[in-house]
């Protein structure tokens, strides 16, 4: 979003501002009344910012700030005055002005206000653009969250969609990697052409291939007619492909030989298949790690690993715990018939508590049994069945077989792991996060390197 609307009624300074905008690398549009203002405005014209005179013929500034207000109210507004008329200023400022300026107007304080404007814009753009394109849609839930770990995915995620680019979304099972695979769809040019998704880890060895490239009539037993794969139904739209690190090694190949020359064959067929589909997928396995192993090929890593994305666990996130709890709530007392279904305080502190092994999938159907639970509407923590993370069973997040030794050794790392994880995501600078660890910056160096955090 670059356009910003000039309303100005003297065509020289409308003029003369537009081409000092347009200096900045941004475009402008300029409207010469009030009236004409608002109406583009309600229209749903939707401008990085306004700047608009306070007197101007027909509708007023006021006017314009109180449209643009109602129709976009994250759209920040510039007033210019004359002198004479700063308690008009003033009082546009009351009404949610973002600055004013003065006549005659100083170029170089409107271009900072406007590196200001465009900086506001983006940060709020990054923040709501996934959950209005989701609204949008035919009922897919909004991407909700406005933790730092989720705006910086958002924002990689609004960096790649317009691209052909291919996607790598890495995460633990249930922090909504599919969700994300969506929005990446919906913001590319590709929005109104299929998107096609598959579970590679949910169809067997056998018919995995069969599934992603088709087969022609008669090519195994019963084969009675051709069948289109899932590449060529995603043609000229977007694949998919979640749990890829559970492909077997054959199929792998294959493709491979997609992404490498967008072409294909069926499963018994002669002829050749061209496709032009966007390749998406998604693990919750450690790929790097297979490869090693020789579970998964490397030169078909290095082709989905062009722009990986990690989608952060719900408990590296808990401050979007609260946002995603009323968010579901909302629509369950919808879905419930439960209007004014709310949660108790002494279970939303059960809810940050919790560790969310199964991540917001799991959060989803603790609320969703909790509302229906509940009495009066309102939800306290005995609804919701969860267990302290301090009385979580030790046996259930660190591995107790082998001997005492080698237990003692895997708790040890798998609490250094996580304790160094947090600190670099509670802190801003690595000697930051060795003082919160009372190391020194290069045990934290070292350490890091041993748990592949670099």
């Amino acid at each position: 979003m670059k356009r910003l609307l000039i309303v100005e009624d003297k065509e020289s300074l409308g003029l003369m501002l537009k081409e000092t905008i347009e200096s900045e690398g941004l475009e402008a549009e300029i409207s010469g009344n009030g009236s004409d203002a608002t109406r583009r405005i309600a229209e749903g014209r939707r401008y990085l910012a306004v700047l608009t005179d306070l007197r101007l013929p027909g509708a007023d500034g006021i006017a314009v700030l109180k449209q643009v207000k109602e129709s976009d109210p994250e759209c920040p507004v510039i007033v210019m005055t004359a002198f004479g008329t700063i308690e008009n200023a003033v009082q546009a400022m009351k009404l949610g002005a973002y600055d004013f300026i003065q006549k005659p107007v100083d170029v170089d304080h409107l271009l900072l206000l406007l590196r200001r404007c465009r900086e506001h814009r983006e940060l709020r753009y990054e923040n709501l653009l996934l959950k209005e394109e989701f609204q949008r849609t035919h009922g897919l839930p909004a991407i909700v969250g406005e933790s730092p770990r989720i705006v910086e995915v958002s924002r990689a995620i609004q960096k790649v969609a317009p691209t052909d680019s291919t996607v790598l979304l890495q995460g633990e099972s249930g922090t909504g990697k599919e969700l994300f695979a969506r929005a990446i769809h919906q913001l590319s040019p590709r929005r109104d052409r299929p998107f096609v998704p598959i579970n590679c880890a949910a169809i067997p060895d056998t018919l995995i291939e069969n599934e992603l490239f088709g087969h022609e009539r008669g090519s195994f037993t019963g084969a009675t007619g051709r069948q289109l794969g899932k590449f060529e139904l995603a043609d000229t739209g977007t694949i998919f492909l979640d749990e890829i690190g559970d492909l077997g090694p054959s199929v792998q190949s294959k493709v491979l030989r997609v992404l490498q020359e967008r072409r294909f064959d069926r499963i018994g067929g002669a002829m050749t298949i061209d496709v032009d589909v966007r390749v998406i997928c998604a693990t919750n396995r450690n790929l790097a790690e297979d490869v090693k192993s020789g579970r998964f090929r490397e030169d078909l890593f290095f082709r989905i690993n062009v722009f990986p994305v990690t989608i952060p666990p719900l408990r590296a996130r808990r401050e979007d715990i609260d946002p995603l709890a009323d968010f579901f709530l909302q629509r369950l007392a919808r879905d419930l018939k439960k209007p004014g279904l709310s949660i108790s305080d002494e279970a939303r502190v059960r809810l940050r508590e919790y560790p969310w092994p199964g991540n917001i999938r799991e959060l989803e159907n603790c609320i969703e049994r909790a509302a229906i639970l509940c009495n009066d509407s309102r939800i306290e923590a005995s609804d919701l069945h969860l267990t302290p993370s301090s009385e979580n069973r030790i046996g259930d997040v660190i591995d107790l077989s082998g001997t005492l030794a080698e237990a003692a050794e895997r708790a040890t790392r798998s609490v250094e792991k996580a304790k160094i994880a947090d600190a670099l995501q509670r802190t801003e600078s690595r000697n930051d996060a060795a003082d919160l660890l009372g190391i020194s910056p290069r045990t934290l160096a070292a350490k890091m390197k041993e748990y592949g955090f670099e």
